[in-house]
């Protein structure tokens, strides 16, 4: 296992254990979710490098686009909960309620 292997491993584990343990705020699971995001844009964009494949492929391009699109819902849904129930706590975000 190489060292760029190994930083891809542990930037999302690190990433996946923030979102299971600190789970008090939104916005704190949102930043979590994007460094996950982050970690597999990275290790898709240096995947063609390393098998030395001649042309990039696209999956990249469409994991930074779906990033980009899961960062702006997830804002808006900060906002929302911000302005509907005064916080971003998410014990105050029960589903069960309308």
């Amino acid at each position: 296992m190489t060292f760029l292997h190994l930083s891809f491993y542990s930037a999302f584990l690190t990433s996946s254990l923030g979102l299971a343990f600190h789970r008090t705020h939104l916005i704190s699971a949102l930043l979590c979710l994007e460094s996950m995001m982050l970690s597999m844009y990275l290790a898709l964009s240096m995947w063609p490098i390393q098998t030395q494949t001649s042309s990039p492929t696209l999956m990249p391009v469409l994991m930074l686009a779906f990033s980009a699109c899961e960062a702006g819902t997830g804002l808006a849904i900060l906002v929302a909960s911000t302005r509907t129930h005064g916080s971003d706590h998410l014990h105050n975000l029960n589903l069960l309620q309308c």
